[in-house]
């Protein structure tokens, strides 16, 4: 007569824990979304400086699923527990009745301990370990990659300890890469790099050109320290970056990539992503330099508008635009523009290739282009092939001279 009552018991609580769950993965959507995008992003958020508020905005978001996750503990506790003691009941009524029947000598007492054994104990063992083999392989192999990320080291050392390195008293900005050898690590056999070797001085702008897979891209990357180097250096005004606290180094420069990155927030909030602290004057200071305060303006909500999820709601060079605001708030020594007008149309380009060319005066900056009419004002244009510079000078000495770089104009004039 008990054993129903165990069974409903169970029911119950399956089915309480069912709508928890489900509540519980409604209530972690945000922070998952937030971790995806930090992730997927990682190269903006690491080159911002942004971890710690990335870290923020997901302990904030968490706070929902682990009102759920409580609520989830209290249920399968009172739900495990009172079925455990129903079923203490069902065998103390067992053991009761069974010793009547002993006593009346209907039964013998090993029949009492046959029902009990047959019955209660292994029947309930058994369904109970049945329907925990699927969530106990799920487990174990879920709690193995996790120990195996907790335990992975950064090929970089000092990333994970900020403060660690030497900080510059100022940084002006002249970088030297000598002798430069590089494979990714994915593909240690083949060299992007090699005996690579670049001078850029401090306040002065170079364009790096070539085929795409020459090696302009993994320029900007090991200047930022994603990767480091197999062989050679990196050094920014004398001084090897490896050296150098990371968090400080990264914080004096300012990435605009190809593929603008924006975030599922405000206008505002993604401009002060680049700047954390940055009062509303510098947000629209740098969205004027931009060449972003007329058309954010002209938004019905202005600087709260909402871009949706990775900026769906803005046309791609509103988006551009944005992110060189994101840019300029930093007030970067070094600037990395790695082909950033060349996925727009020809009136984006020429809009925001103003605001680039603005923003350029008196900082260190390289621009990796394919787009040759964007980098003819540049003090110097190094052109790369096979992962070295085989031509370098102003715009007019390289088609001067005739080489490689004036066969590459020439085709794209065709």
């Amino acid at each position: 007569a008990v054993q129903p009552l165990t069974i409903l018991c169970f029911y119950t609580r399956k089915v309480l824990l069912s709508t928890i769950s489900t509540n519980f993965v409604k209530a972690q959507n945000q922070s998952t979304q937030i971790a995806v995008e930090a992730v997927y992003n990682h190269r903006i958020v690491t080159s911002c400086g942004s971890i710690g508020k990335v870290l923020q905005l997901f302990d904030k978001a968490q706070d929902e699923p682990r009102k759920e996750a409580r609520k989830k503990s209290w249920l399968a506790g009172i739900g495990i527990g009172s079925a455990q003691g129903l079923t203490f009941i069902c065998w103390a009524l067992d053991f009761w009745y069974g010793g009547k029947l002993v006593d009346s000598g209907e039964i013998l007492a090993g029949d009492v301990f046959k029902t009990f054994f047959i019955l209660v104990s292994t029947g309930r063992v058994i369904a109970e370990a049945g329907s925990m083999t699927s969530d106990l392989a799920k487990g174990s192999t879920a709690v193995a990659s996790v120990f195996a990320i907790l335990d992975r080291q950064s090929l970089i050392p000092g990333s994970q300890h900020a403060g660690d390195g030497t900080k510059l008293e100022k940084m002006t900005g002249g970088i030297e890469m000598k002798r430069v050898d590089f494979a990714y690590p994915s593909r240690p056999e083949s060299l992007v790099l090699h005996q690579f070797c670049l001078e850029v001085k401090p306040g002065t702008s170079i364009g790096l050109v070539g085929k795409s897979g020459c090696g302009k891209s993994t320029v900007i990357a090991l200047i930022q320290r994603f990767y480091d180097v197999d062989r050679g250096t990196v050094k920014v005004d004398g001084v090897d970056i490896r050296v150098l606290d990371i968090g400080w180094y990264r914080r004096h420069m300012a990435l605009v990539s190809q593929e603008p990155v924006l975030y599922s927030g405000s206008v505002r909030d993604n401009i002060v992503f680049g700047k954390l602290d940055a009062s509303e004057n510098e947000v629209v200071e740098a969205a004027r330099a931009a060449n972003a305060h007329e058309f954010i303006s002209s938004l019905k909500e202005g600087y709260e508008t909402e871009c949706g999820e990775r900026g769906v709601q803005l046309s791609g060079g509103q988006k551009q635009r944005i992110a060189i605001a994101r840019a300029i708030i930093r007030n970067p020594t070094i600037l990395l523009l790695d082909e950033a007008t060349s996925a727009l149309d020809v009136q984006s380009e020429q809009v925001v290739q103003e605001a680039l060319d603005r923003i350029m005066v008196e900082r260190t900056t390289i621009v990796v282009a394919h787009r040759l009419n964007t980098i003819k004002n540049l003090h110097s244009i190094a052109f790369v092939s096979e992962g070295n510079v085989v031509e370098r000078g102003t715009y007019a000495q390289l088609k001067n001279k005739r080489g490689a770089f004036f066969n590459l104009a020439s085709l794209q004039r065709t």
